[in-house]
């Protein structure tokens, strides 16, 4: 029996069913597994996982995921990424292997997900091209190129005083309610009509006003070239910690194949608190051997990662805009100087201003940019360097002339004209303004074109200058936009078109 057919297919059979189970068992990989002995909010201490590496990603009970964050002897702090209600002393641990990572591509534009890529707009899964880890290093030092090409908000106030260029961290800080939040949606709304990808990182917001700066965005058509990501006030504090990075990713995507691209953190103070509690729930010493030295770092490697890369890397870069909210107008505080070290510039806005309906409440005084000058476009330099001098000097003069002093009549000229610089600095919310625009109106006001008009008539007849130059000077208003230096004789031109308009009304 054993040499005939049926033995020799029985052996064939034992044979091939012995090489299938060596080859799954080949293919079997060990794999760790730990165990939840403590549960906190959005934190877990797990036993029994010595090979899991520092910010490895963890599998818990119901898919939930966590980051390894606590390196210990005899147990891991864990950071869920998740709801850790459900989540039980004895339920199992598995390691990943990996890092913690999000989706990237084009298909993420026009959507909004959570920090670890998850839609949350109930259009559908996302078909990412690849997925990229949250946490990654900076360009080199010999990667970057220098700033030099402008990044315009629309903003007269911003473009003219205090630029902002390509691959710049400028900060946004302020008292809650002054409007940070609008200044950076103005700087994202008027990139519609360039390449430039915009990512919104909303951090511990409420949800009402993430809701509505998505249908901001919608309604004036920049959605389809920006990415939203939420960790709402409700979420874990541990995706309010990622949410930046991830952020970051995403835009370091689009940065590296050529493309410009803006982050606005909204806001870092909040992410500071959420860092806060982990540490404080990991058992981290609170004092301030760790935690000052910890929220500087987790900002710094932040916001490292903006920059402008060199034509042989593709040309690419990355302009950050962090957020973050003051107390009591206080920016010598821990964070605010924390991030104004980190930052190439500050905008500050001030509640002051803000109440007195100076919008945008850009204070002119506190704000700088280190950076940006060097990329303003050229018309701005005919106007910029003469503006921030005589309005710094106009409120010296304003403070000095509440006290009742009696004024010369040059003083009075300076201040009068100051009022009415001051005006034309006001805009109107998701207003923003083409360059051309921009410098005709500042033109007009520095040469002195609106001193005899009364305050309440400057808006008219900015509206009226604007309008006229507009139209009649169609090829100089080009030559501004596409960054061509503004010459004498076209500077004069746009004078004398903005005193004819000026006349005619009057």
């Amino acid at each position: 029996m054993s040499g005939g057919p049926l033995g020799e297919a029985a052996r064939t059979t034992f044979d091939a069913l012995g090489r299938a189970i060596a080859a799954e068992r080949a293919a079997l990989t060990p794999v760790e597994v730990g165990t939840i002995t403590w549960v906190s909010s959005g934190i877990a201490r797990v036993r029994g996982l010595p090979g899991a590496r520092a910010e490895e990603l963890l599998r818990l009970r119901g898919g939930v995921l966590g980051i390894a964050a606590s390196l210990e002897p005899d147990s891991l702090g864990v950071i869920v990424l998740g709801d850790s209600t459900h989540l039980r002393a004895g339920d199992d641990v598995r390691r990943t292997g990996s890092v913690i990572d999000v989706p990237v591509g084009p298909a993420l534009l026009g959507r909004v997900i959570d920090a670890v890529g998850r839609p949350l707009d109930e259009r559908g899964p996302i078909e990412a091209v690849e997925r990229r880890p949250i946490e990654r290093d900076a360009p080199a030092i010999l990667d970057r190129a220098p700033v030099a090409v402008p990044l315009q908000t629309g903003l007269k106030v911003v473009d003219a005083l205090i630029p902002v260029g390509r691959g710049q961290r400028e900060l946004i800080l302020g008292d809650r309610q002054t409007g940070k939040t609008t200044v950076a949606m103005e700087t994202i709304l008027n990139q519609r009509a360039g390449d430039m990808v915009s990512v919104y990182c909303a951090i511990g917001q409420r949800t009402a006003a993430v809701a509505r700066v998505v249908a901001d965005l919608r309604s004036r058509g920049a959605l389809e070239r920006s990415i939203v990501v939420v960790a709402g006030g409700d979420d874990p504090p541990g995706l309010q910690f990622v949410a930046p990075y991830a952020a970051t990713t995403l835009a370091e995507y689009f940065m590296e194949l050529g493309r410009d691209t803006l982050v606005v953190y909204d806001d870092l103070t909040r992410h500071a608190r959420a860092y806060r509690e982990l540490s404080l729930l990991l058992r981290r010493p609170p004092g301030r051997e760790a935690y000052p030295g910890d929220i500087f770092y987790i900002h710094a490697r932040l916001l490292e990662r903006a920059t402008r890369l060199r034509p042989e890397r593709g040309g690419g870069s990355l302009t950050a805009l962090p957020l973050i909210e003051t107390q009591a107008q206080n920016i010598a505080a821990y964070i605010p100087t924390n991030l104004i070290s980190i930052t190439d510039g500050q905008i500050y806005l001030s509640p002051d201003l803000f109440q007195k309906g100076m919008l945008p409440a850009v204070d002119v005084g506190r704000s700088v940019s280190r950076v940006g000058g060097k990329a303003q476009l050229p018309a701005y330099r005919s106007v910029a360097g003469e503006l921030r001098l005589s309005y710094a000097q106009f409120e010296e003069l304003e403070t000095f002339a509440r006290f009742g002093t009696r004024l010369d009549p040059e003083t009075r000229g300076r201040l009068e004209r100051g009022r009415r610089v001051r005006e034309v600095l006001r805009q109107p919310q998701y207003r923003p303004l083409a360059v051309s625009e921009q410098i005709a109106v500042l033109l007009a006001a520095t040469r002195g074109l609106f001193d005899r008009l009364e305050v309440e008539a400057v808006a008219d007849a900015e509206e009226a200058v604007r309008t006229a130059v507009r139209d009649e000077l169609p090829r100089i208003c080009a030559g501004i936009d596409t960054g061509e230096p503004l010459a004498e004789a076209d500077r004069d031109r746009i004078i004398e078109a903005a005193r004819a308009t000026l006349r005619g009304a009057g």
